[in-house]
């Protein structure tokens, strides 16, 4: 009897089944891309800070307007997020890193050749509602190329990069505009973030299994692409969780206040109240931004630590509540002192960063660039409407003092201003203390 051939071998495929998560080098790169990226839209966000004299001479506005100019990056930055937490479950985070660096050259580039003041907040528009794409994108990223055990950590290690580009914001930038001025070096922020998106194009894969590898992400998620009713859907669904609500609204308290401070009034305000050079006064704010970057993945790691997201978010509420108020109410309070303070209230704000795996764990795992979004826009909320808020109350206060063709204001105008930056953080704290506590695992 002639034998039969042998039966093929039912997982032939089994060889080129991906057995291995990718190497640490190929996971770092495309983690630094995008990191690079945030870097980029968090230098933009905060850059007004030290032009604060320059925008006002160039455009001939007073506070108001100027708080205005700022705050155009943040709403279209806010406006972008649903649409990015949609479009990034639809098309994934290479595409819309991608495309977010070259809109991004785009408005860079018009905000800083435009002799018009309606041009200059098309072009803050822009550049805000391009760069809205690049927190959700990293984390997206993250979720793919990193163990879940990670997240929190990372976040905070994300969250350090945007700060470095705030840092770079601050001093540095002020430097390049007394020697370049503020038009040139806005271009060539433009051709930074065209570079960027150049590296992505290049090196950026939305998940290991494209180059062979096992993925990190849950399998509700792999190389998913929902369509636009789901995503809807799925972002009606996520407000259904009370953790969402307050998560949301939290945010904005504690990244509003640093990023209104740092970001816009916090240089002329310690120009005025301590006769500081506006380079001195940018130090004092980079003081604060290292010690917010430094903090943030600190927070996360701990959080994951102990294995509790509330104890850590809303102590670190409380304690920037208290450290502002310090800062702009005790008499008498020297540089030294106010640097010290400042610093505390800075470090006790990077607790945010926690807000991510905590609104992430809080509802379903398929939605997470959607919640990232949400949270995202939370974040945004809060300088989006106190940096115009503020400059509305100095603008009020203004006794119609003049130095070289720019707005001058009291020190108290600020710091009735920067009142309602302690009341909003206060609010989140006793939002937060109703949260669930989800104990660093994915509750649904």
């Amino acid at each position: 009897m002639i034998p039969r051939a042998a039966e093929p071998v039912a997982n032939e495929s089994i060889e080129t089944t991906p057995v291995l998560h990718p190497p640490l080098i190929a996971a770092w790169g495309i983690w630094t891309i995008s990191a690079l990226f945030y870097l980029m839209g968090f230098y933009q966000r905060v850059s007004p800070s030290v032009m604060t004299d320059e925008l006002m001479r160039a455009f001939g506005i007073g506070a108001a307007s100027l708080g205005t100019l700022s705050a155009f990056y943040y709403y279209f930055y806010v406006a972008m997020q649903i649409p990015t937490g949609v479009l990034i479950d639809m098309l994934g985070a290479r595409k819309l890193l991608i495309g977010g660096a070259a809109i991004a050259t785009l408005g860079a580039i018009t905000f800083g050749s435009t002799a018009s003041f309606a041009m200059a907040c098309v072009g803050r528009a822009i550049i805000g509602g391009s760069t809205a794409v690049g927190w959700v994108v990293l984390l997206k990223l993250t979720t793919h190329w990193f163990p879940a055990r990670k997240f929190a950590m990372l976040s905070g290690l994300g969250l350090l990069f945007g700060n470095l580009g705030a840092l770079t914001a601050q001093v540095p930038l002020r430097v390049s505009i007394q020697h370049f001025g503020w038009r040139p070096v806005v271009i060539a922020s433009a051709l930074a973030i065209a570079l960027v998106g150049i590296g992505a194009m290049f090196l950026v894969r939305d998940d290991p299994s494209e180059r062979g590898y096992l993925s990190y992400a849950p399998a509700g998620v792999q190389r998913t692409r929902l369509g636009l009713p789901e995503l809807l859907a799925g972002f009606r669904r996520i407000f259904g969780y009370s953790n969402t609500w307050l998560i949301f609204i939290s945010q904005g308290g504690v990244v509003g206040s640093i990023l209104t401070f740092t970001g816009l009034w916090g240089t002329p305000y310690l120009r005025v109240r301590y006769g500081l050079q506006v380079t001195q006064a940018a130090l004092v704010c980079s003081v604060m931004i290292a010690c917010w970057a430094i903090s943030s993945p600190i927070c996360g790691a701990l959080s994951d630590r102990i294995g509790r997201r509330k104890p850590i978010y809303v102590g670190g509420c409380l304690l920037a509540a208290a450290g502002w108020s310090g800062m702009f109410f005790i008499p008498h309070l020297p540089l030294l002192g106010f640097v010290v303070i400042g610093a505390i209230t800075a470090v006790a704000s990077g607790a945010v960063v926690i807000g991510f795996a905590f609104g992430k764990e809080s509802v379903p795992v398929q939605f997470l660039g959607t919640i990232s979004g949400t949270v995202n826009i939370g974040n945004m909320i809060g300088p989006m409407l106190l940096q115009p808020a503020i400059g509305r109350v100095l603008d009020r206060a203004w006794t119609g003092q003049m130095s070289h063709g720019v707005h001058v204001y009291s020190a108290p105008a600020y710091q009735h201003g920067f009142l309602l930056m302690i009341a909003w953080l206060v609010l989140s704290a006793i939002l937060l203390s109703f949260t669930r506590e989800t104990f660093c695992h994915q509750t649904i």
